[in-house]
């Protein structure tokens, strides 16, 4: 959990770390911006006034007598460093009195003698200046360029005091999402350690044990998931434990008969051919019976552990229902119950596994035969649909309850009737249609009777 916790905690850091970065990044430049946007602006609005009163009151006398008798009147309504260039580029007057060696002209004068406004900041004298520079004009000519010039150390010292502030806030709220970082990861581990600990308990066996949800989110579902884990287990559990007790009681059924007929059948001399004929007889029978159980078994644990495998050919529908129908009729007849077979003329072939399908009709007629009384009926159909074969078998037996009706298919699952058998009849049919890309749906009325129907597609060869 330490991990999970220093995991989120060190994400939810990352993410508001970049962010305040971002964000500091931008807020300082903007007011970096703003800061020499307004120093621009005003030395822009100077220049231009000034470069205006020379257009209009003083462009009738020469640049240098200008700079000898009016050079006030450039700089007095002003706080900026003013610098007057001539035609060529050379400062021939400074505002404070000082003219610097000349070499190159700057950007802002190079544009101002073009008839552009210049711009230029860089290094003055030792310190960082901004400066503008604006056309002189005598009758439409340029004749020099004025250029307003301004420290921008006072403004670089309100920006940094600016970032040391929005830094000092920065810093705070990162310290504050820390904090709660910490506590929205401990909302998230303490109901996780809570449903782990559960999920250990079941781990261990304990299946009462419930976990407790708090919360309708992904941790709940995960509540509700593991209490939903612990119920199917406890279910299945169950069902596997009566399964091992019918299925034990139904072995051990036939295995009784077996042996009390042949330690009788060793320890006497039979005088009577019959009585030999029907112990040997019981014999067989029951050993057949066992036979079939065993097979089912073993058929389930294949189906289970997925190593079945079907064997396509195309079968004869109209021969395999006539099977059916008499290996099914001596049964019913002697039973009293009245079976009928029933499909078109002209059924077209299945491409199908023959032995399972018969096996999947015979089991689930089986039943029918079984929990249908003397009197009761059987009806086996088959209908040939664009898309899809439907098999239906309907009885008119004892039916099944509503509450047992979801559980019929499960594995393992016995009904509550006596007649019921093993448990895995219906679950191994199950398996087969699955396996065939089939639907074997049941419904089934208390006191009506029981109707299944099987849908196999047309057409359609399923992986196997």
């Amino acid at each position: 959990m330490r991990g999970i916790r220093g995991r989120l905690t060190a994400n939810f850091m990352i993410v508001i770390l970049v962010s305040v970065a971002i964000l500091e990044v931008m807020l300082i430049y903007t007011v970096q911006q703003n800061y020499y946007g307004s120093l621009r602006g005003n030395l822009t609005n100077q220049v231009k006034i000034s470069a205006d009163m020379y257009s209009k009151y003083y462009s009738d006398t020469s640049l240098e007598d200008n700079i000898l008798y009016n050079v006030d009147a450039f700089w007095n309504q002003s706080n900026a460093e003013v610098e007057i260039v001539d035609r060529d580029g050379k400062i021939v007057m400074d505002s404070l009195g000082l003219i610097p060696e000349q070499g190159e002209p700057t950007e802002d004068i190079q544009d101002a003698l073009n008839d552009k406004m210049g711009e230029w900041v860089g290094k003055l004298n030792g310190q960082k200046v901004m400066a503008v520079a604006y056309p002189l004009k005598s009758e439409g000519q340029i004749v020099g360029a004025l250029r307003f010039i301004a420290s921008t150390a006072a403004i670089d010292q309100d920006i940094q005091d600016t970032a040391k502030n929005f830094i000092a806030i920065g810093l705070f709220v990162v310290l504050v999402v820390g904090l709660l970082s910490i506590f929205l990861a401990n909302t998230i581990l303490v109901p996780l350690r809570e449903v782990t600990a559960v999920a250990e308990s079941m781990a261990a066996g304990n299946f009462q044990i419930k976990s407790k949800k708090k919360r309708d989110d992904e941790i709940g579902k995960l509540s509700d998931t593991l209490n939903y884990m612990a119920d199917e287990i406890t279910k299945k559990e169950k069902l596997k434990n009566d399964f091992i007790s019918s299925v034990s009681h139904e072995l051990r059924t036939p295995l009784t008969s077996i042996m009390g007929w042949a330690i009788t059948l060793q320890s006497e001399k039979f005088q009577h051919k019959e009585m030999l004929n029907d112990g040997l007889g019981i014999i067989a029978k029951e050993t057949k019976r066992l036979t079939r159980m065993v097979e089912e078994l073993l058929d389930f644990s294949k189906f289970v552990s997925g190593r079945i495998k079907l064997e396509y050919e195309n079968v004869n529908l109209t021969e395999l229902m006539e099977h059916i129908r008499k290996q099914l009729m001596p049964r019913a007849l002697r039973d009293n119950i009245h079976f009928t077979v029933d499909y078109p003329e002209g059924l077209p072939d299945l491409m199908t596994d023959a032995n399972r399908l018969k096996q999947v009709l015979i089991n689930i007629l089986d039943n029918a035969l079984n929990f249908t009384s003397a009197g009761g009926s059987v009806h086996f159909q088959v209908q040939v649909g664009e898309k899809e074969y439907t098999f239906t078998i309907a009885d008119s037996g004892c039916g099944i309850t509503a509450e047992e009706l979801p559980m019929v298919k499960e594995k393992f699952y016995k009904g509550r009737s006596s007649r019921s058998k093993n448990g895995i009849g219906l679950s191994i049919c199950e398996e087969i249609v699955t396996l065939m890309k089939g639907r074997l749906e049941i419904s089934s009325e208390v006191n009506v009777g029981t109707t299944v129907v099987i849908t196999l597609p047309r057409g359609v060869r399923a992986n196997g």
